[in-house]
């Protein structure tokens, strides 16, 4: 598009100033007399923004003032139609020239604004990105860490656990046949208790 613009342009101005050239030739030299008249301007350029993906673009426009020009008599000796084509081509250079400004300025901003974009993706790729990969790595392996931990403190704790219960299972098992001992023996010595005395040896017991 810029491209194009240019290359339009350098037409456009060199058909204007070809036909300035004729206008000089026909009118003689009148640079003098619209430089001596009034410098009020009848064209002016608004600048505006056009935002494009978050991107500000300034935007140039051309509007007309409605101010008259005091140099309308130039031409009136001769080379009238000249000047007025000079006018008329110039006006329109001037147009190209307000649509290049806005597109070599927005190019130039959007290139800026690329450059940024791209800095900061180089950013995000090599040192954010790595950084929180890093970060969530090591979160990870402390995490592995802390259930590898958990798991042998619970299998400690759970060993811990069947030792004394066997331990009191051994405990009940050992007072289980201590009882049995007890009662076996308290049989024997209740036998013997018995055997002890003869019921012939006792006298006859008259009440």
């Amino acid at each position: 598009m810029i491209a194009e613009t240019k290359s339009s342009m350098a037409g456009d101005a060199s058909s204007a100033f070809f036909s300035l050239t004729q206008a000089e030739y026909a009118a003689g030299n009148f640079k003098r007399k619209v430089a001596e008249g009034s410098l009020t301007a009848r064209v002016r350029v608004g600048a505006g923004i056009n935002n494009v993906a978050g991107v500000k673009l300034p935007v140039f426009t051309k509007y007309d003032t409605g101010a008259v020009a005091d140099n309308q008599s130039l031409g009136l000796v001769g080379g009238g139609k000249k000047i007025v084509a000079v006018r008329e081509k110039f006006t329109l250079l001037l147009e190209m020239l307000i649509k290049l400004a806005s597109l070599q300025t927005s190019f130039v901003t959007l290139d800026e604004a690329l450059k940024v974009t791209n800095r900061r993706v180089n950013a995000l790729e090599n040192v954010t990105i790595p950084k929180i990969e890093g970060i969530l790595d090591y979160i990870s392996r402390e995490l592995d860490e802390l259930e590898r931990e958990d798991f042998t403190r619970l299998k400690l704790v759970q060993g811990k656990k069947e030792d004394e219960q066997k331990e009191r299972d051994d405990q009940r098992q050992k007072d289980i046949q201590a009882g049995v001992e007890n009662i076996s023996l308290g049989k024997e010595n209740e036998e013997d208790i018995t055997a002890a005395f003869d019921a012939q040896d006792d006298e006859d017991v008259v009440f």
